[in-house]
């Protein structure tokens, strides 16, 4: 059994920085292409950034590829979403998940965590 537990999400004031975690288990996922996205009420999951394997590529969304940085370590069954700058817009629901290669549609990932709440705030 696959699980995926997210963390770090908080509340944060605008321009500000953080960085959620993904840990692994119940199976090694280092040869899956791991993503994260977020989900805003009333919204549907929107891709934000994934990462092959081996973390030798990666993907973003262009609302985020210059504020967002994916990266991961399979000897620590962990994968990071570092974010900085943040917005009011960027308050949402996170998730990773883990999928056979990186793509865009949260279709395409066959397991997901629980999600982390990022609250961007005064």
């Amino acid at each position: 059994q696959v699980q995926l537990v997210e963390s770090g999400g908080r509340l944060v004031q605008p321009g500000g920085s953080l960085r959620l975690s993904c840990a692994t288990s119940g199976r090694t996922l280092s040869e899956a292409a791991m993503g994260w996205f977020r989900q805003a009420p009333a919204e549907g999951r929107e891709f934000l950034a994934a990462i092959r394997w081996n973390g030798g590529r990666t993907l973003y969304s262009d609302s985020v590829k210059d504020r967002f940085t994916i990266s991961r370590d399979n000897a620590r069954n962990t994968v990071w979403l570092e974010m900085s700058s943040l917005k009011a817009e960027d308050a949402a629901v996170y998730y990773c998940a883990a999928g056979s290669d990186m793509r865009r549609n949260p279709d395409d990932y066959v397991y997901w965590g629980q999600g982390t709440q990022v609250t961007v705030y005064w």
